[in-house]
């Protein structure tokens, strides 16, 4: 093997896991220290600059952080089923605790001339909005609603968001001369164009539930509802009720949310029905959790033939049981079981079984062009469309996802409108900065807490059920008081904390071999990776990390560190006699819309004339 180069940015990028997994890229170690030094509004403003709404996805973040974390990989003898560091309910820690945070939010520079208009307030286009108002862009965003915030606002329950988070929120984004026009929803792309905008970003999600065209939909209009059109109705106060006996139809998160409001609002016998396995089911797993910790039974492998009605009126549904079979490749099929059909009796229906996007505003022959499933086609991830001065992101460019992809991709599509409208090249994507320093305080003393701590995660607290499902607004989950976020964050590794190995002082002791508690580090022959993975200490099997390999040592050996395991402990730093080993944290900071992530040459020429 060759070298490692750990001045790529993406090595220690990628050994930090739970920011590698993160699509925003936000430094979850640094914030996370700092929640355990009580210094909650700094670890608010990092959360800040990388995903925008540190409260509302501190409740309701999918979390693609927390599978990634390392600490579930190095606790296989600490219980079943290992857990990692609560990242997400941390983030909430850091925004329920904070001090006033306006005075610490972006300065705006005087206007540039250049005009953006956002359609939809949700996470994308604020996002947009939040990265280039300071800039001096002048932006508009168009919202057929009377306050901002998207499907952040209409689809998720107020037991799992408050209002006020949201409020709070996308205020800090208004508030920064951002022209918001509430209530007006944008028709006709061409009107728009017609405006004089600089660029248009299309941030408006995928507005559209999927029905299901079974026998008996035609028939039965009343008590059949879309979910996430029924989730706007119960957010805005449209509906306060629903019927004893409710189907969910659906595994995602939007039929848990329907499934646990349908609970709330007087449903006695809400169940969750789907043609898939529990475990293929699209719902987060703590989201199937709390359904399920609810009373709400899931029923897998029904698949809906028909709905029931009689003189009008819905009296149930019919389902066909069925098994998954796999063929030799691997592909699953659903084969009927050959059991009789089941009836479901009911009186309300909420079909969550998929949204899609609709945008029957959007002129055919203006230029934007979609593909058959009805996206965009957009070049690379610039999300710049096949009209170059209209932007897509969040659900509107690649179908649903999840706010946190939403923000990544509006942070992307920003950089893209500031440097077209600076006349570069938006396929160039500047390189987000790095640097590597020392934590050294003296021989054997590091600037970050690196003593390992063996607690298991704490459970967040949660209101009592009584109080809970009467009503749709009370908060289920409490949030960390300060004492168990304190000893939460102190079971973060600190990974962003790296080994860092300097081969020409290394006097091959082995010391660093001995000291190590999860025999990461072996000193042995070069070779070929796949045969390197099995000669070390304790083999190397996650093909998903990477190997740490050194250049040649005085006797021809190499050390091989696997990164996949380690505790960023600090031992074989200080166990070290000549300092070959330091701890030294490594900071990365993406690339935002503003000068740097603009051309040298282009950024110079704007010093100069100013």
């Amino acid at each position: 093997m060759q070298p490692t180069n750990i001045a790529d940015p993406a090595y220690f990028h990628k050994v930090v896991d739970c920011q590698w997994a993160c699509p925003a890229h936000t430094p979850v170690p640094e914030y996370i220290r700092l929640i355990g030094q009580g210094r909650y509004g700094d670890a608010y403003m990092i959360n800040w600059v990388s995903n925008v709404f540190p409260g509302v996805l501190g409740r309701t973040c999918d979390r693609p952080c927390e599978p990634a974390c390392r600490r579930g990989r190095v606790e296989e003898s600490n219980g079943e089923h290992p857990e990692p560091v609560a990242i997400c309910r941390l983030k909430r820690v850091a925004a329920d605790n904070k001090v006033d945070v306006k005075a610490r939010m972006p300065k705006i520079g005087p206007r540039n001339g250049k005009r953006i208009a956002c359609v939809g307030a949700g996470p994308a286009s604020l996002t947009v909005a939040r990265d280039l108002a300071p800039l001096g862009y002048e932006i508009t965003v168009f919202d057929g609603e009377a306050k901002a915030g998207g499907f952040i606002r209409s689809q998720i329950p107020r037991f799992r968001l408050p209002e006020s988070v949201i409020d709070e929120e996308t205020g800090y984004i208004l508030d920064m001369g951002v022209n918001f026009k509430s209530g007006q929803r944008v028709d006709s792309m061409r009107e728009l164009l017609g405006q004089g905008f600089d660029a248009v970003f299309v941030g408006c999600g995928a507005p559209r539930g999927r029905d299901l065209e079974i026998p008996g939909r035609r028939e039965i209009a009343d008590n059949i509802h879309i979910g996430i059109d029924w989730l706007a109705s119960v957010s805005f106060g449209h509906i306060t009720s629903v019927g004893q006996r409710v189907i969910v139809l659906g595994g995602g998160n939007t039929a848990m949310d329907c499934c646990r409001s349908a609970r709330r609002l007087g449903g006695s016998d809400v169940k969750v029905i789907v043609r898939s396995g529990f475990e293929e089911m699209k719902a987060s797993p703590w989201e199937k959790e709390d359904a399920l910790h609810e009373g709400i039974p899931i029923l897998n492998f029904h698949v809906p033939k028909t709905f029931e009605h009689s003189g009008g009126k819905l009296t149930g549904m019919r389902f066909e049981i069925v098994k998954a079979v796999y063929d030799e490749q691997g592909k699953r099929s659903l084969v009927p079981t050959g059991e009789p059909d089941v009836l479901v009796p009911c009186d309300v229906v909420l079909i969550a079984v998929g949204q899609e996007n609709a945008f029957p505003w959007i002129e055919s022959d203006l230029g934007i062009e979609f593909d058959k499933w009805g996206l965009p086609k957009l070049l690379g991830d610039t999300f710049q469309s096949t009209l170059p001065q209209v932007f897509f992101g969040g659900d509107a460019a690649y179908g649903p996802k999840n706010i946190i992809t939403a923000v990544a991709q509006g942070h992307e599509a920003a950089v893209s409108i500031d440097r077209r409208l600076n006349g570069e090249d938006i396929r160039q994507r500047p390189a987000p900065m790095t640097n590597l320093m020392s934590t050294k305080m003296g021989i054997h003393e590091w600037s970050y807490d690196n003593d390992v701590s063996g607690d298991a995660r704490f459970k967040v607290p949660w209101a009592k059920a009584e109080v809970a499902l009467a009503s749709i607004k009370v908060e289920v989950e409490l949030g960390f008081d300060a004492a168990t976020a304190f000893k939460e964050a102190s079971r973060c590794l600190n990974c962003d904390v790296q080994t860092v190995f300097t081969k020409h002082t290394c006097i091959e002791c082995d010391a660093c071999v001995d000291i190590c508690p999860m025999d990461c580090i072996t000193f042995t022959s070069n070779g070929e990776e796949a045969d390197l993975r099995t000669r070390l200490k304790a083999p190397a099997r996650n093909q998903a990390q990477d190997l740490y390999v050194s250049g040649a040592l005085k006797t021809g050996r190499v050390m091989v560190k696997d990164e996949d395991v380690c505790l960023h402990c600090g031992l074989c730093a200080e166990r070290c006699p000549t300092g070959a080993w330091d701890m030294q944290k490594f900071l990365l900071n993406t690339t935002q819309a503003g000068p740097k992530c603009r051309d040298a040459k282009a950024t110079r020429r704007a010093v100069e004339a100013v």
